[in-house]
């Protein structure tokens, strides 16, 4: 019973996690439903404008085998653009736990003919801080 409570806490997105860029992103409590919010520093940006915490929301799978998926969403309060990223959380053979992450970024631009260049697309890998 004590292992799979604690492979259950493996998947609690809850706290604080870095990429290999050097953002980091906090999670608040998950609720019942699975559902939090959080606020996310990233440590990159292609705006001019100075980097400014950005709000979170998203959502998980309540999985009790440690090992679940979630998405959240980011509002870029310094920038007309906004961030989705979609995931798995796994833990390693010595219990750390790792997000593995894709992630869309929609910039606003001027025109339908300027969409082609309004999306990107990436992926990160969040350890625990």
């Amino acid at each position: 019973l004590g292992t799979l409570l604690l492979v259950s806490q493996q998947c609690d997105l809850t706290g604080w996690w870095e990429n290999e860029l050097g953002s980091k992103m906090r999670v608040d409590a998950v609720d019942s439903q699975g559902n939090f919010t959080g606020e996310y520093h990233t440590a990159v940006s292609s705006t001019q404008k100075p980097i400014e915490p950005s709000p979170l929301l998203g959502s998980q799978h309540l999985d009790e085998d440690g090992q679940c998926t979630f998405g959240f969403t980011v509002n870029w309060k310094f920038s007309d653009s906004t961030a989705v990223f979609a995931g798995q959380c796994f833990a390693g053979d010595g219990g750390e736990e790792v997000l593995q992450t894709i992630w869309l970024l929609r910039e606003k631009v001027d025109s339908l003919p300027s969409d082609w260049k309004a999306t990107r697309t990436g992926h990160n890998v969040f350890t625990r801080m």
